[in-house]
């Protein structure tokens, strides 16, 4: 397919989408826009785009493929300014917003002029941020989901998912209300949580200092998600406010049953309560990408002698083994650490761990 592929917000996201539509279309013209323009000359740099764009105005209304990769309240600040262009009238638009009832709705002006936008919603992710970060794999087997309104076409969805085939996501198409609920359920709602625990544990340090030493292992771990993007979790919390307030109503109701079961001082009830709660979360798809991206550790129980971080990492650069992150748990009971080593992938998890067996007696697990 050969076209002009306009990506504004040139950031891990777009950057990423801008790689795999390049790799798959290597006749199409690649074009990034953002506010920043040091990502866009970088993003050149990098072989990612293959023109900056230095006036959206004017390189819109060329473009047969637009895709939004910006924070969801500047997508529709976007979209107000594309639907005040003359486009093209086979264009496709499409986003990568994390809600998308209030954008599709913002994106009713489109409609109004013929013009096709499909919401879009890649649910992958990572750590690192910016067009640096950019990477083809970063969609393999996670779900990409489409909410195109009914007036839209299936040939229409069918061209878009030709233009991000090079993701090798698997496609899903819902409406934009059942893809805020399923998100706010499995994504946004956790990120609340997440939060809430930390503004407990923060609270409770106040008078008991210990908390920040032993919340360093686990507790860090399953609170990792609160250390998010404060203004991008603003904006969609906003979007996706009905949503929240819902699970949020349906959230204290568990508590208070859970509450009603302890004061009982019910032996049953809490072995079931907790029973469940393990059955259906073992039962979850362990191979998938989810709507929260998936964290790849791997723990090390390495004996407390000087040089043992330097020992392991050696092995791991001696296979060119990549980590993105590398931590010692400090909250352990008997003698030796655990050294916590952090990949991008699954795979490069798996190779780490057969590295390490391979060159130490240490015991090692997996965080899956």
């Amino acid at each position: 397919m050969k076209g002009r592929v306009l990506v504004i917000g040139l950031g891990l996201i777009g950057g990423s989408l801008a790689l795999c539509v390049k790799k798959r279309h290597p006749e199409s013209t690649l074009i990034g826009f953002d506010i920043n323009i040091e990502q866009c000359r970088l993003g050149k740099m990098l072989g990612v785009i293959d023109e900056i764009c230095f006036n959206l105005e004017e390189e819109a209304v060329n473009a047969d493929v637009i895709l939004i990769s910006t924070p969801v309240i500047e997508t529709e600040k976007m979209i107000e300014r594309l639907c005040e262009l003359p486009l093209k009238q086979d264009v496709i638009i499409s986003d990568a917003g994390s809600t998308k009832e209030a954008i599709v709705l913002k994106a009713r002006c489109l409609k109004e002029k013929n013009i096709t936008f499909i919401g879009g919603h890649p649910m992958a992710g990572s750590h690192k941020s910016g067009v640096a970060a950019a990477k083809e794999i970063l969609f393999e087997n996670a779900f990409y989901l489409f909410t195109p309104e009914p007036h839209i076409q299936d040939e229409k969805v069918d061209l878009l998912k030709r233009w991000l085939e090079g993701t090798r996501a698997k496609f899903i198409t819902i409406s934009p209300e059942e893809h805020d609920y399923l998100t706010g359920v499995i994504s946004h709602f956790p990120h609340v949580i997440a939060a809430s625990l930390v503004h407990q544990a923060e609270q409770t340090s106040r008078d008991h200092q210990l908390i920040t030493r032993l919340a360093a292992g686990g507790f860090r771990d399953i609170t990792r998600i609160a250390s998010s993007s404060p203004a991008m979790w603003k904006d969609i919390s906003l979007h996706n406010r009905k949503v929240l307030l819902s699970l949020l109503d349906r959230w204290k109701d568990e508590m208070d049953k859970f509450s009603k079961i302890l004061s009982d001082n019910n032996e049953d009830q809490l072995f079931d309560y907790f029973a469940e709660a393990k059955n259906f979360r073992d039962d979850l798809p362990s191979k998938e990408k989810g709507a929260i991206p998936a964290f790849y550790d791997l723990f090390v129980d390495v004996p407390d002698y000087p040089g043992v971080i330097s020992e392991i990492t050696g092995y791991l650069a001696k296979e060119r083994i990549s980590i993105t992150n590398i931590r010692i748990l400090e909250t352990r009971e008997d003698i030796n650490g655990v050294l916590v080593i952090s990949f991008q992938t699954e795979t490069d998890m798996a190779k780490a761990e057969e590295c390490i067996q391979r060159y130490t007696n240490y015991g090692t697990s997996t965080g899956l």
